[in-house]
């Protein structure tokens, strides 16, 4: 029997840094695939983990709801077959819905050898209330479904402000675990354990995960989903969210970038960012810059050469021909 793990955040919540950390510390033993479904053009996320050594097979159609309901059992029977894992870590898209994720794998297990063992959700311990209120739909179905929700990012916010970001999970879900210790501080295995505690994954959690799916799928037009939503209180990631993507971005200043992304973090000229990430090429012909950005910081790091300078936005209401010349310059 396969173990399903579900690891979801709402955008850059800290789902990378969680996940190394358990693979370093705690799966080290065991054959693990990570799939990821992203919502974006350009697939990121692939050329941070794979000097993890893990293998990823990016399903980019952008749109998780679709995605996973239409090919991923499928994708995931592959990779059974291919790799017989002993885990499958599943990162969903960043504004993706928990409920539709565990839907899939309880649907999958009915014809494979799988089970559903964790959903855990990595909440940014400065932007939950933000999230909350402005993209409640998203990110309180990430919380909401959750048999562990971690806070990370916990060793910079103030204390009163992760005491109120835990009332407010609360509120959504009462029951599952909270992790408020900064991750670093925490073994993988210690991790491992807290996660895969069984009572987090109680059959009435499961129950609530497949009516929200359902429900969500029955306010969709026609059968065959088009990323649009009929009704009127349920929304597709598609419809209030957008990406923008760009491959084969030249060379830039790390003067240059950061000045970009400053405004992308704080200021509002390209549209409501929510998150940006790339790797570019150094103009100084020293290296390549990889970058990361949330709402109000950003952090850029050497890398690896890639094959082509790459950059993905998303965010709401983006200005992408703004985007395309920043980028272009």
């Amino acid at each position: 029997m396969t173990k399903i793990d579900v690891i979801s955040g709402f955008l850059g919540a800290g789902k990378t840094t969680f996940i190394k950390k358990l693979l370093d510390e705690a799966l080290s033993g065991e054959k693990v695939v990570l799939i990821e479904n992203e919502f974006g053009e350009i697939g990121i996320d692939a050329g941070f983990l794979k000097d993890a050594g893990i293998e990823i097979r990016e399903m980019s159609q952008g749109c998780i709801c679709c995605s996973l309901v239409g090919d991923f059992e499928t994708a995931l029977k592959e990779v059974i077959a291919t790799y017989t894992p002993d885990r499958v870590i599943i990162e969903p898209s960043g504004v993706g819905k928990l409920s539709d994720v565990m839907k899939a794998v309880q649907d999958a297990s009915q014809n494979l050898a799988v089970q559903l063992n964790s959903a855990v959700t990595i909440v940014d311990a400065q932007k939950c209330k933000m999230y909350m209120k402005n993209f409640g739909e998203f990110f309180n179905n990430q919380v909401q479904f959750a048999g562990t929700v971690v806070l990370s990012r916990t060793d910079v916010a103030e204390h009163e402000k992760v005491e109120k970001d835990v009332e407010l999970i609360r509120s959504l879900n009462k029951d599952a675990e909270i992790i408020t210790t900064p991750v670093t501080e925490l073994s993988g295995k210690r991790l491992l354990s807290i996660m895969e505690k069984h009572d987090n994954m109680t059959e009435e959690l499961l129950s609530e995960a497949r009516k929200a799916a359902e429900e969500h799928a029955h306010h969709h037009h026609g059968e065959e989903c088009s990323c649009g939503c009929g009704g009127h209180h349920h929304h597709h990631a598609d419809e209030v969210f957008s990406s923008w993507g760009r491959e084969n971005v030249p060379p830039v200043s790390r003067n240059a970038l950061e000045a970009l992304l400053e405004e992308l973090a704080d200021g509002h000229d390209y549209g409501q960012v929510l998150r940006a990430k790339g790797m570019l090429k150094a103009a100084d012909g020293e290296g390549w810059y990889y970058f990361d950005l949330v709402p109000g910081e950003y952090e850029i790091r050497m890398g690896e050469p890639e094959y082509t300078g790459k950059v993905c936005v998303i965010g709401s209401g983006l200005q992408e021909d703004k985007l395309a010349e920043a980028f272009a310059e």
